[in-house]
């Protein structure tokens, strides 16, 4: 698996972020990473790993219980023209309500992400 992990990109509040992606044709494959990313103990304890994807034209997308955050990670894959791509936004929580900022941090993260493999 071609898996790239960007750890530790944002703190706030006790909350800690980190995004992960790869390239995924399938709705397995896209598993498949979430998976591999999970094998990682670190990544297994998070408390949310939200993605979405667009795979061969299909719109695929999990929450993981940060209710919208999937919806967002697809919008900006959509607005990139990113396909075949599974983008993982992981969240630590620390204790606090970050209302809306929780949002703000999922879009830089997936920000960070799509630099990174420029986009």
């Amino acid at each position: 698996m071609n898996l790239a992990v960007f750890d530790k990109i944002i703190s706030d509040r006790g909350s800690r972020y980190a995004v992960s992606g790869g390239p995924a044709r399938t709705r397995a494959e896209a598993e498949a990473l979430l998976a591999e990313l999970r094998r990682n103990k670190r990544f297994a304890k998070a408390t949310h790993n939200s993605w979405a994807a667009i795979l061969s034209g299909e719109a695929v997308r999990d929450d993981d219980g940060e209710t919208g955050a999937g919806q967002i990670i697809l919008q900006m894959l959509e607005r990139a023209g990113l396909t075949d791509h599974v983008v993982i936004v992981t969240r630590w929580y620390g204790g606090k309500n970050l209302g809306g900022d929780r949002f703000r941090h999922v879009v830089d993260a997936v920000r960070h992400y799509l630099a990174q493999v420029g986009r």
